[in-house]
């Protein structure tokens, strides 16, 4: 597992030329989603491989469809808790939402914030557990709309914190993904960060994100890192201390020297917080 004050990058193919020749790298572990490696060979399984044996590697997960309805693919469950032991992966993540109806539908789609929901996620995460013989962190995903819920409706983070206990899993929290919400649907993104349980945080996220036509905040990965983001992160670690963080970018992806100045951002982020704490 990465240690507390670890910063991450997500790995992507067009870094991976870069990724193998930074020396020193700017990063502490690399992050990858299985469902895009599962079954890869020849010369890309190597340069994961030679990757993953300079520097630590998690994993995050894009089609498990926690929150969907259609049996969990168990032997996509197995070809992953595969993947993760060949590369010594420490921590497993995947999001709060679901993302199939009978076919995939290439979108991480939100739930119902609803009891019943609670129940229902956290029965299939803790089959999903079962299955790859550890625990994973769930992450909080963005929304551009709120499903109805049956029965009575609960605010985000209460829904949140009710599935991480019901399924005993851990929690990846994503910054980014609670400041987009809040300017979506005018929340107030600190409070939910504090409401988070300490103990069940395994890992942050940040990542930029883009304005759409009507103003919408989309969460894009496709930009730097928002300055309010940085705020709140900063807010997350007075609240709960410092954890592993990955920087996430998924389109027009810069130079890693551009995306190093951006490691080195939430390095000194946490070593200001870190001073202060002493």
């Amino acid at each position: 597992m990465p240690t507390a004050s670890a910063v991450g990058l997500g790995l992507r193919r067009a870094l991976i030329p870069e990724l193998l020749a930074a020396e020193p790298a700017p990063f502490d572990f690399l992050e990858c989603a299985p469902d895009n490696w599962v079954g890869v060979g020849g010369a890309a399984a190597e340069q994961l491989r030679t990757l993953s044996r300079r520097h630590p590697l998690t994993c995050h997960g894009l089609s498990l469809s926690l929150g969907g309805v259609a049996p969990l693919d168990r032997d996509f469950l197995a070809a992953t808790r595969r993947f993760l032991d060949t590369h010594a992966v420490a921590l497993y993540s995947e999001h709060l939402s679901w993302c199939d109806d009978g076919a995939q539908l290439y979108e991480l789609l939100p739930l119902p914030h609803s009891e019943e929901a609670v129940h229902h996620v956290a029965a299939r995460i803790r089959q999903a557990q079962d299955v790859l013989g550890r625990r994973i962190a769930i992450e909080n995903v963005s929304r551009y709309a709120t499903p109805p819920a049956h029965g009575a409706s609960m605010p985000e983070a209460e829904f949140v914190c009710a599935v991480l206990a019901e399924a005993d899993c851990d929690l990846l929290l994503d910054v980014n993904n609670v400041q987009v919400n809040a300017l979506n649907f005018g929340g107030d993104a600190a409070a939910f960060i504090a409401a988070m349980p300490s103990t069940r945080i395994a890992c942050l996220h940040v990542a930029g994100h883009d304005d759409d036509a009507s103003g919408l905040k989309v969460d894009t990965h496709a930009r730097p890192v928002d300055d309010t983001v940085w705020q709140l992160l900063a807010h997350t670690y007075r609240c709960h201390g410092l954890r592993p963080t990955l920087l996430e970018r998924d389109s027009r992806i810069p130079p890693l020297a551009e995306l190093a100045a951006e490691l080195q951002r939430i390095r000194q982020t946490g070593a200001t917080l870190a001073r202060a704490a002493a």
